[in-house]
């Protein structure tokens, strides 16, 4: 199998070499998954890392959307050898409903962050909210196409959630959950207009997709 191409644009370690050589010893890379899927989790993957863990993080690193699932998970165990430590935190359907999606993504992110080994002095945080909590973050607008450490975090909540959704579709067959992982597509959605809505699908979350009228 052939490792994607890292092109100059790609993921590098230069913020996190620069937060590390300011005081910081450990950096977190912190990025979610599953925001926008009707059903299953939000997913927030926290990746540590040191300079020796920069250095080994393995060739063909990208931003989780980017890569195929098989190299997904040909990273998955790369990255877990790689990283100093690393979590994924969880926030459920329930909890997206009642809370709020960017509460729920706060509450996953505690979730991780209280998981983790090592407590990292910073955190790098993908997009313009932070919703961490920690006392220092540095937000990146495409953090996981231009850090390591983000995307290694992207690979790790993507990889651990879709195995959450694959383990869900032996409990609700007829809704390709396997194939989907909770997002709406064409075949999901006309699943839950023939089935219904299960226990793990956002209840507030799936009628207020605007493709809902099939």
């Amino acid at each position: 199998m052939k490792a994607p191409s890292r092109s100059d644009d790609g993921p590098h370690g230069e913020l996190e070499t620069a937060l590390l050589g300011d005081g910081c010893k450990l950096v977190a890379g912190i990025d979610e998954v599953g925001r926008g899927a009707w059903a299953g989790p939000v997913s927030v993957g926290v990746a540590v890392v040191d300079l020796e863990s920069l250095r080994a993080m393995p060739a063909g690193l990208r931003d989780s959307k980017e890569l195929s699932p098989a190299w997904r998970e040909r990273l998955f165990p790369l990255l877990v050898k790689a990283c100093v430590s690393y979590a994924v935190g969880h926030a459920g359907p329930d909890e997206c409903d009642g809370l709020g999606m960017t509460a729920a993504q706060s509450l996953a992110t505690r979730r991780a962050l209280a998981e983790l080994r090592d407590e990292p002095d910073a955190v790098v945080v993908d997009g313009r909210y932070d919703f961490t909590g920690h006392r220092r973050s540095v937000l990146v607008v495409g953090g996981d196409r231009t850090s390591l450490a983000v995307a290694a975090a992207s690979v790790l909540a993507k990889v651990t959630r879709d195995a959450l959704l694959v383990r869900a579709a032996e409990h609700h067959p007829g809704y390709a959950l396997e194939r989907n992982k909770g997002y709406a597509s064409l075949e999901h959605r006309h699943a839950v207009a023939r089935l219904g809505l299960t226990s793990i699908h956002r209840k507030s979350w799936t009628f207020a997709d605007p493709f809902w009228e099939l």
